[in-house]
């Protein structure tokens, strides 16, 4: 029997069949130049220099980024090496400082002596003993993230987590980084641009063109621009921040509204510069105020300040003063710092890749600047895509199927772990009162807080995968927000003496970096 195909159909089955051999990254800043970084060295390490997608990125001339201070979590490390970056570099290039964890004070009840803090090591032999019970069983009189790892005290001594001997992206305790942000993309910038054969455009997106016809009809052929023409390619990521000028404008991809769960819709962020021999803090310090909190990241070179808040429990002018009051300066010298407004609308899309476009960045969503998630979700999107990179349109349909499951999950737990930090706040401002209030908290989190006043959690309820946050990250916020979960069994002799081994282990480490205080500093 003869096959009769008409044009129609032979562009439907081309489209499907048409290789993914192009990415247009839509966007600079640290979203676009980080996803390039990832992109470009995973790719070229599973498929051969020869064989890897082109990468181009076109960003606009003219758009500042807000280097306000950023906070990573460990998994930068890994992310940096991957794609060829000497730690010694970075640390130099970007103002960049250690990071081992958040030190948050107020949070509870707003006490002189309400602090915890969320360090990055892991609970001493963590996946042998769960300390959370058996500290809960003894009540010491110590913090739990004191007794379960050394890392507060490395903190309140302002010691570094890396010995003068270490070896790049390694040290004593787990660690991530404090970074100049404009700095930072500047230097991912020069990496793809010289290293990884990521080619740049300098240029605005003017206009987006689809296919119009064929079974991919809606898939974007080329955007269009001011100055270089028609820029064409296979997949495009829109890293374009808040203005989502694909995911967002052109395709129409609502944010899903999450200012119910969290209020906060507005910052104002100061850079400050250090006063004399002023230690370098290794934990991002998070300090609750009256209608927010204020965040404080020490670079090599300053310190990033902001205070966000929601201007349904205050004012601007409210909220400069407190941001003043924080740092302890007069009017005039405030001013000088020449603080900056941003917006904030916490939510997501609802979805992350639409056709032959997905979004990473603040173009996909943005909570709040808690506990850096920002910046993990670009890391974590970007890899999923290098890791699963369609080899045709047609299989795209099933990666972009599945990131979008995945980055949901993803959100939902996230949101879950930042909500967390509220929900158990005790503290009486009408602010605090609504972030608290659990009308807004998911069916899990409300499951897992009544199963968490039984039995601490532990390593078998956190087993996906997707997690963002392991179970020591719940573990060390429940307790220092003061939860309670009640006595079970009589405490065990190996909890004992994990317990023992961590002050033990404390006492040795501090010795052994006591003299490296300058490493904060990169000369």
């Amino acid at each position: 029997m003869e096959l009769v195909f008409s044009m129609s159909q032979m562009a439907e089955a081309n489209n499907q069949e048409r290789a993914v051999n192009s990415v247009l990254i839509v966007g600079g800043g640290t979203a676009g130049w980080l996803t390039a970084a990832i992109l470009a060295s995973t790719l070229s390490s599973k498929t051969g220099s020869a064989d890897v997608p082109k990468i181009t990125l076109i960003e606009a001339p003219d758009i500042p980024i807000i280097g306000v201070g950023e906070g990573t979590w460990p998994s930068m490390r890994s992310t940096l090496r991957r794609a060829g970056i000497k730690e010694s570099d970075f640390l130099k290039e970007c103002d960049a400082s250690f990071k081992q964890g958040s030190m948050f004070k107020g949070w509870k009840s707003g006490d002189v002596n309400d602090y915890y803090y969320h360090p990055f090591d892991l609970p001493h032999e963590f996946f042998d003993v769960n300390l959370a019970q058996y500290w809960n069983d003894l009540k010491p009189d110590l913090s739990f993230s004191k007794m379960a790892c050394v890392q507060e005290h490395l903190c309140e001594k302002d010691l570094s987590p890396k010995l003068r001997s270490s070896r790049e992206y390694s040290g004593v305790s787990n660690y991530g980084y404090h970074l100049n942000a404009g700095k930072f993309s500047e230097f991912l910038k020069r990496h793809c641009t010289e290293n990884l054969g990521v080619r740049l455009i300098l240029d605005k997106v003017t206009g987006v063109v689809p296919y119009g016809s064929g079974e991919c009809a809606d898939d974007i052929r080329h955007v269009t621009t001011e100055n270089s023409g028609n820029l064409e390619a296979d997949l495009f990521i829109d890293c374009s921040g808040f203005r989502s000028l694909l995911l967002g404008q052109y395709y129409g991809i609502g944010l899903v509204d999450k200012s119910a769960e969290f209020p906060i819709d507005s910052a104002l962020a100061v850079q400050v510069p250090y006063q004399g021999e002023e230690p370098i803090k290794s934990a991002t310090l998070s300090t609750a105020q009256e209608a927010g909190w204020i965040w404080d990241i020490g670079l090599s070179s300053r310190r990033g300040v902001g205070y966000v808040y929601s201007s349904k429990h205050t004012s601007h002018s409210k909220a400069a003063k407190s941001l003043q009051a924080y740092l302890k300066l007069d009017s005039g010298d405030f001013d000088r710092l020449e603080p900056r407004s941003i917006p904030i609308q916490p939510g997501y899309r609802e979805k992350f890749w639409h056709n032959n476009c997905v979004a990473i960045g603040l173009s996909a969503g943005f909570l709040e600047p808690l506990e850096a998630s920002a910046m993990m979700l670009i890391e974590t999107s970007a890899a999923i895509i290098a890791e699963q990179f369609p080899a045709t349109r047609a299989a795209m349909d099933v990666v972009s199927s599945r990131f979008n499951k995945r980055c949901d999950y993803r959100w939902q737990r996230i949101i879950d772990f930042l909500k967390l930090h509220y929900v158990l706040s005790e503290r009486k401002e009408p602010f605090w009162r609504d972030a608290s209030s659990k009308e807004h908290i998911s069916d899990r989190l409300e499951e897992d807080l009544t199963l968490w006043q039984y039995q601490a959690p532990w390593k078998a309820e956190f087993d996906s995968l997707e997690e963002p946050f392991p179970s020591a990250s719940y573990q060390y916020v429940l307790y220092g927000m003061g939860f309670n979960t009640r006595a079970g069994e009589a405490p065990s002799l190996s909890g004992s003496r994990a317990a023992q081994s961590v002050e033990h282990d404390a006492k040795l480490i501090c010795s052994k970096v006591e003299s490296n205080r300058a490493i904060l500093k990169p000369s």
